[in-house]
């Protein structure tokens, strides 16, 4: 694929407008935002406008049957990804799909099998693996730098007022910490596992009034007596920070570790300066143009023929949808996709 990997947009909602505005900093010759589809037209075209984005389209189905797109980004609302990801899949678009991938373990398993019976790539936009903190804190635990690791502390919490949009408070939308704070902490907790599967999982928590998960803590023990931690929480400002800690030190990215940009080891910090931004378009989110690191991430997959990415394998997505869905099990959760 010498050409530019030609993206359409699936949603014309906040994060939908941090990816497109984070891809327009990269080469045209490699990532180029070519449609955008919403449910109603005029905001697809209002979007496409803003972006200078050539298609606009006010139906899921026909930016799939677009035969200029190349690959499609979900970044629908948490209950319309596995239909998203499904009719792409079944359009033989590759895609890759804002998190949670599924509000259950079970659509998971589905867009997963889905995936693999049509061959196509599918990845969890789970952007925070792909900085190059992440990167480096990866190369550190390979190294050994630590010793033997022995827990895994991290956290992520927010005031909802000042930090999230509505629908985190929506259980009609799956909101609530857990699938969308949560899912930080854990992804960090898995692959300083190993992505292992752990042995034990407890979980403890208080419900919103509105009915999704407020405060969460999950503590979780892995083969080899490695154990670990995470609070979420939608209404209580937390230090936003992970933990490593081995018998010979320890590794911490100090605060917004869902898009960290440095990395403390023993005392001596790294730092990770973001791309400069093109343009004048404000993001939505904090850190938001380190979206193009799992962009560029993606057209590597796709340049060497790959069905999944090596660093989120889809095995990974489906241990974590199991570890939330046994979580919110445990604090009385359940949504309406939940199977009785």
């Amino acid at each position: 694929m010498a050409r530019a990997l030609r993206w359409g947009v699936l949603s014309a909602g906040l994060i939908s407008h941090d990816f497109v505005t984070a891809l327009r900093s990269l080469p045209r010759s490699e990532h180029q935002v070519v449609a955008v589809a919403a449910r109603d037209l005029g905001r697809a075209q209002d979007f496409a406008r803003r972006h200078e984005i050539p298609k606009a389209y006010g139906s899921y189905e026909d930016l799939l049957e677009d035969p200029d797109v190349d690959v499609v980004y979900v970044g629908t609302q948490h209950p319309q990804h596995l239909r998203g990801v499904l009719q792409s899949l079944e359009a033989g678009k590759p895609v890759l799909c804002e998190k949670p991938l599924g509000v259950t373990a079970a659509e998971v398993r589905e867009m997963v099998a889905a995936a693999r019976t049509r061959g196509r790539f599918l990845m969890e936009a789970i952007w925070t693996r792909f900085f190059p903190a992440a990167e480096a804190l990866r190369a550190v635990l390979a190294q050994g730098t630590l010793g033997e690791v022995r827990l895994v502390r991290a956290d992520f919490g927010m005031h909802p007022e000042l930090n999230f949009p509505s629908r985190v408070t929506d259980w009609a939308q799956a909101g609530g910490g857990l699938l969308d704070v949560g899912i930080y902490c854990l992804q960090f907790i898995s692959m300083v596992a190993g992505a292992q599967r752990p042995e034990k999982i407890h979980a403890v928590g208080l419900l919103h009034e509105k009915g999704v998960d407020d405060t969460v803590t999950v503590v979780l023990q892995y083969p080899g007596g490695l154990q670990a931690s995470f609070t979420s929480s939608i209404t209580t400002v937390l230090p936003n920070s992970l933990t490593v800690f081995g018998t010979q030190g320890q590794a911490q990215i100090p605060s917004t570790m869902w898009c960290p940009t440095e990395l403390v080891v023993n005392g001596k910090r790294s730092e990770f300066p973001l791309p400069a931004v093109a343009g004048t378009e404000t993001f939505n989110f904090v850190k938001s143009i380190g979206l193009v690191y799992e962009a560029q991430h993606v057209r590597q997959c796709l340049l060497q023929g790959l069905k999944e990415s090596p660093v989120m394998p889809l095995a990974e997505s489906e241990l974590l949808a199991d570890i939330l869905e046994e979580a919110r099990r445990q604090i009385g959760l359940r949504f309406s996709q939940d199977r009785t």
